[in-house]
């Protein structure tokens, strides 16, 4: 399995990646920026992965969602920022943690509403490289995720946009972030171990938070306690032990107005559908 070192992914799998789900199949685990997991996606390289909701059209036919275990809720949108308030982004560069992320996704759906003449250059980058290369005026804006929610005004950077408050306000429905996907060919048997045991390390993180703090400290690039416990705060809700109806069509409208947009490929009726 491979998942990013953000405090988000290893409180939630602390639990599982340590052995401690009596039954639970076991672990290898790959600590990999999402970039790089949604390549291994399209690749086929692993079991089991935590990718972007975006990458999902390019790969549900070797893949299965886990309707658990992943990033989906409210108020965790990505972020737009700028040294300067109030910059003007038409044809301006923007640094993107992916081309295949939810985040340059909801960035693409915001753009086609509010940017007349659209961004010039978009550059990938590692998601914590992003704001050193704003500050350090390499690109004009940064599309940033995870932490980086707590961290910019630490870095002189202003908010320009939030992408999910433009999500939530034009669509209503929670932001899909990151999904966890596992292959088909493991069987329905095996999927099905896999969904309990990310669910099961979700409760388990929540029962006993102290328990996960040594791997979350461990792997965090922000080594703030204040700042992986507010992510973890705020990734890490109902919709990551359950996607349910709200989160199932929060997905589902994701993946088919960006398909209207033609920004990626339709996906079938029951693609989404858990074995």
């Amino acid at each position: 399995m491979a998942y990013s070192p953000c405090p988000n992914d290893t409180f939630v799998f602390d639990a599982w990646a340590h052995g401690r789900i009596p039954g639970a199949p076991a672990l290898d685990v790959t600590f990999a920026d999402i970039d790089i997991t949604n390549g291994m996606a399209e690749r086929g390289e692993l079991d089991v992965l935590k990718v972007s909701y975006a990458v999902l059209p390019w790969v549900l036919e070797e893949y299965a969602l886990l309707p658990c275990g992943g990033a989906l809720g409210r108020g965790c949108g990505p972020l737009v920022l700028t040294r300067e308030p109030g910059l003007d982004l038409n044809g301006k560069t923007v640094a993107v943690p992916s081309e295949r992320s939810t985040a340059y996704l909801l960035f693409r759906l915001w753009a086609a509403d509010v940017l007349a003449e659209g961004v010039g250059e978009v550059v990938v980058l590692p998601f914590h490289e992003i704001m050193p290369a704003v500050r350090d005026g390499r690109v004009d804006a940064g599309l940033v995720i995870h932490e980086a929610r707590f961290t910019y005004q630490d870095y002189g950077l202003h908010r320009l946009a939030d992408m999910g408050e433009h999500w939530e306000s034009t669509t209503g429905l929670p932001i899909p972030l990151g999904a966890i996907i596992a292959k088909r060919s493991l069987g329905a048997e095996t999927l099905r171990a896999l969904a309990e045991s990310a669910r099961t390390s979700v409760r388990m993180a929540w029962d006993d938070p102290e328990a996960s703090r040594p791997y979350v400290r461990a792997h965090a690039q922000e080594l703030d306690p204040a700042v992986a416990d507010q992510h973890i705060g705020l990734y890490v809700n109902e919709f990551t032990a359950d996607l349910g109806d709200a989160g199932y069509a929060a997905v589902r409208g994701l993946l088919t107005r960006a398909a209207a947009e033609g920004l990626v490929p339709a996906i079938a009726g029951d693609a989404l559908a858990f074995p």
